[in-house]
């Protein structure tokens, strides 16, 4: 490290007391400190190779590679709750460098998305000048927050030798296909070569040579991990574009504009993710992650066993999935999502002799009655669709299916309660067993069959029943044809017998059902990964050779997608990259001669980016590889503890768990297979931090008012003379409660915002920001800089003396509070730590005079990761030339930690009778006869006989009286 010693270029101040920690000093010490960390490189880590190599000392050590979830650059700048985890891990991280480990922590951008391209089409800007800026501006912020990342491994996903790789990583995916026998992702040219060989059939049953180009693409689009299809997307005219569902309100209209949303079919690309969800299930259990996400990955996944079951109609079948199989005696109609492909080959010209009014909706044929309930649902969310209390609304198709079981032939529905999205898309309705069938049927006249034995005293007349009745332990009844009876038995038994019977008889399959839906991948937008794909003259894509990556965004005139009237579900979107025709229109030599091409106007989800950046922060400058497989393995690869390898810590909201999270798995499970990675999961442990909140304050209108104008008086809150109300809520710009960091630094410092969020509670939970509070933490620095340095003349005043002439009792106080904060570092309990650094500060304080050396050089230490910038100064005070960054941190004498005597209870009937001061090592036995030797304790027996003595060494002992 460098002798320079910053400490000795601190200004003097004209004050009462020139040398007092005042928040003027703390912002010199800040920024001096912030110049010599980026010019020393305090903070790099070193990799065993390439560009990043380092000091082959420091690599030997344990690794800590330590992650927070991209930030993304807004406009509206930082506000003090978003550093809430930047700070907890750079807190995480110094503690580990301290204790012997090379640490890797740097952050990135995760720079593409919809709010700069809206930006832009407000204002003509282009989206990377705006998002430019805004990095710069937040970069500027964090660093004002002494955050010792690694800048030599930042980048933006916006830069093109970053989505180069991202464009690299998609063309792996389309170029590989999952083997369901081997479990795991191989190359497509290995699954052509097995329809070559004739090792594996082609479907169809044509020899593989006997297909045409397209043929073969489209036997290929059917295996391959990434693919084009034409899928029910939210589309929205009034915007232009296809809406995520959860840019989709619950009453179907658009978060942004609010405009109607449709469902339509459009040709969009997708990730085959549902190829991976048993593994995707079974890896959670070796994640060292909160179980209330992994909760929430199982339940998206949603994995189901049942049984895929085949309904006959036309000569063709519907197939539908239900867990419930044992329920098919039941079944008296059945129904398909309106989007579903067989509703308009099944839809008659007609209605069928009998057709019931209600079944029709007033229409005079099927295809008017189709039409128009489609029209109706396709204007809903799949949320209002679903929802429970809204009344159940569908139509007659026109046509009959066979049940299987029974041959009855049940009418076939469209109703919007049923989703494209999950199973088959179509159900077989069992009415007496679910409630929405229930409530269908009733709505629809339909016939209800009790199958299940009512165990609640309703009796099996369906007629009087005022809902459905659903069990998994009652027994089956009215279920049995001339093959197979399953009345009697209970559910799983009887599951288990009418899928044999369904495999027997060719009606049906045991299978596994998940809710997991392949991943929508494209976006009618701008301002995101150019897809490395063209389509020639007949429309069959191919992939761009990795010579020809980074495939860039061009320059457009607008940003905008074309907007359409917001009612007319009727129309396309058109892209913005479709209106630059010299940048679609290409000709193109990909090995076969110069060619014509039209390139993929969609562009990728701002996802994209944020699936891999771990890998970029390994390897950042590598423009040959992804990464460098010694150093992923260095870094990520599987060890004890790690059985898939990964990320040591990540720390960000929950509100990823499914999105983020679940796709990122994907991609490093595809990567792995592919043999490009040596870990199979992306994030070994997770930890969600909480939230910080403000108070938001409303007038009589419900406008939120500047929460900075509000007054309190007498209980009440006041703005401009009206009485407003104030509820905790989030912390934002459109709430008018937000506070910078900035604001923070200025008048107290860096340190003591960071000393501040840390201490406001457990990391996990939400916390009310509250800036009277803030001050607290600045007096701790205050006294800490008082107890080492004289505020008048700036010197240091500890005293050179051995620990032996130390005091007991402030031995005690420092070996206490070293092990303490030690396990709370730790543990990431960074509140608690700091409680136990203000109680050996005020313990020095209290005893008054000159702090010995041997303990002030430690009490430093024990600041260091929490406030960085004060512990460098008072380490350079103190005589050091070092960096306080990589001193070690201090180890607890544990004759010192055990306390000397430790209070005993004595409880008698449970009620606390005496206390001893016994030794902390005392045994059962003799704390035992300790407690009834006590005068106390004999006192309240009264000379009672004793039945049971009950003791925990050695704070408690249970008299039981006999």
């Amino acid at each position: 490290m460098s002798e320079t010693n910053p400490a000795a270029t601190a200004p003097v101040t004209a004050d009462a007391a020139p040398h007092r920690y005042t928040a003027a000093m703390a912002a010199e010490i800040e920024a001096r400190w912030q110049d010599f960390w980026d010019a020393e490189g305090t903070y790099a880590a070193p990799s065993p190779k390439g560009d990043l190599a380092g000091d082959p000392e420091v690599v030997a050590r344990p690794k800590k590679f330590i992650m927070d979830m991209f930030p993304y650059p807004s406009g509206a700048g930082l506000h003090v709750g978003h550093p809430l985890g930047y700070i907890a891990t750079d807190v995480f991280a110094r503690f580990q460098r301290m204790t012997g480990h090379n640490v890797l922590h740097t952050l990135g951008f995760d720079a593409f998305g919809l709010p700069a391209e809206q930006y832009a089409v407000q204002t003509g800007t282009h989206p990377r000048v705006s998002t430019e800026a805004n990095i710069k501006n937040m970069q500027s912020q964090l660093r004002r927050l002494g955050l010792g990342h690694d800048k030599r491994r930042s980048f933006a996903t916006i830069d093109p030798e970053y989505y180069k790789w991202t464009q690299w990583i998609f063309l792996q995916i389309f170029n590989s296909w999952y083997d369901d026998e081997a479990k795991k992702a191989r190359p497509i040219s290995e699954l052509v070569a097995q329809f070559e060989s004739g090792e594996r059939a082609v479907p169809g049953g044509r020899a593989w040579g006997e297909l045409t180009e397209g043929e073969r693409a489209d036997v290929l689009g059917e295996y391959r991990l990434a693919y084009a299809s034409d899928a029910p997307v939210n589309w929205c005219p009034g915007l232009g574009t296809v809406l995520a569902n959860e840019e989709v309100t619950a009453d179907g209209r658009s978060e942004r504009g609010n405009f109607p949303v449709f469902k339509s079919k459009l040709r969009q690309w997708n990730m085959r993710i549902t190829a991976y969800a048993d593994r995707l299930l079974e890896d959670l259990d070796e994640l060292d992650w909160p179980e209330a996400i992994k909760l929430q990955q199982r339940n998206w996944i949603g994995r189901s066993e049942g049984a895929r079951v085949d309904f006959p109609i036309d000569g063709e079948n519907i197939t539908v999935f239900t867990t419930r199989p044992d329920t098919l005696f039941g079944a008296t109609y059945m129904v398909l999502a309106p989007e579903h492909p067989l509703v308009e080959k099944f839809t008659p010209g007609a209605w069928p002799e009998g057709t019931h009014d209600v079944w029709t909706g007033g229409h005079a044929t099927p295809a008017e009655a189709v039409a128009a309930y489609r029209a109706q649902a396709a204007s809903k969310s799949d949320v209002e669709r679903q929802a429970e209390a809204k009344d159940k609304t569908g139509v007659f198709i026109g046509a009959y299916a066979t049940n299987p079981v029974n041959g009855e032939q049940v009418p076939v529905f469209i109703a919007d309660y049923v989703l494209m999205g999950y199973g088959t898309g179509a159900i077989m309705a069992v009415p007496a067993g679910d409630q929405r069938d229930f409530e269908f049927a009733r709505a629809f006249e339909l016939p209800i069959r009790c199958i299940v034995e009512p165990t609640d005293g309703r009796g099996t007349d369906t007629s009087t029943w005022e809902d459905a009745f659903a069990s998994y332990d009652a027994k089956i009844m009215n279920s049995s044809n001339d093959e197979v009876s399953l009345d009697g038995l209970p559910v799983v038994e009887a599951k288990a017998r009418i899928t044999e019977w369904l495999e027997r008889s060719g009606a049906g399959r045991g299978t596994v059902n998940f809710r997991l839906r392949d991943w929508l991948f494209s976006r009618q937008r701008y301002w995101g990964e150019p897809f490395p794909i063209v389509y020639d003259e007949d429309g069959i894509a191919h992939a761009l050779p990795e010579s020809m990556l980074p495939l860039e965004l061009p320059e457009v005139e607008d940003y905008s997608p074309r907007t359409f009237d917001p009612d007319d579900a009727d129309t396309q979107p058109e892209t913005p990259l479709s209106r630059n025709e010299d940048w679609v229109n290409v000709t193109l030599d990909l090995g076969d001669g110069p060619k014509k091409y039209r390139r993929e106007t969609n562009t990728m989800p701002n996802w994209a980016g944020s699936c891999w950046y771990e890998l970029r922060y390994l390897d950042p400058h590598n423009g040959e590889q992804l990464v460098d497989p010694e150093i992923e393995q260095y870094w990520m690869g599987p060890r004890e503890g790690l059985p898939h390898g990964g990320v040591d810590l990540y720390v960000g909201g929950a509100e990823h768990a499914v999105l983020h999270l679940l796709y990122a798995r994907f991609w490093s499970k595809v990567l792995f297979d592919l043999g490009h990675v040596s870990s199979a999961e992306p994030f070994h442990k997770l930890f969600n931090q909480g939230m910080i909140q403000a108070y938001v304050y409303r007038d009589a209108r419900g406008i939120a008012v500047p929460a900075a104008e509000v007054e309190e008086r007498d209980g009440a809150y006041w703005y401009q003379g009206e009485k407003v109300s104030r509820l905790l809520g989030k912390m934002g710009k459109s709430l008018k409660n937000a506070v910078t960091p900035d604001e923070i630094c200025a008048e107290y410092g860096a340190d003591t915002l960071r000393l501040y969020e840390m201490a406001m509670g457990p990391l996990d939970v939400s916390r009310p920001w509250d800036t009277r509070a803030v001050v607290g933490q600045f007096r701790l620095l205050q006294r800490l800089w008082r107890n080492i340095v004289d505020e008048n003349t700036g010197e240091v005043t500890v005293t050179d003396v051995a620990e032996s002439d130390v005091d007991e009792d402030t031995l005690r106080a420092l070996h206490k509070a070293i092990d303490g904060v030690r396990q709370d570092l730790e543990g990431m309990r960074f509140n608690t730590a700091i409680a136990k650094v203000t109680e050996l500060n005020n313990h020095l304080t209290k005893v008054g005079g000159p702090v010995p050396r041997t303990v002030a050089e430690r009490l430093v230490l024990l600041v260091a990761p929490l406030a960085p910038h004060v512990a460098e100064e008072l380490w350079r005070k103190l005589g050091h030339t070092d960096s306080v960054v990589h001193q070690d941190f201090p180890v607890a004498d544990p004759a010192y930690v055990v306390d000397e005597t430790v209070t005993c209870v004595v409880q008698i009937k449970g009620k606390v009778k005496a206390r001893l001061e016994v030794a902390p090592s005392i045994s059962d036995e003799d704390l035992e006869k300790a407690a009834l030797a006590d005068e106390k304790v004999v006192a309240a027996l009264g000379g009672a006989g004793i039945r049971k003595v009950i003791v925990r060494a050695p704070k408690l002992v249970n008299i039981v009286p006999a």
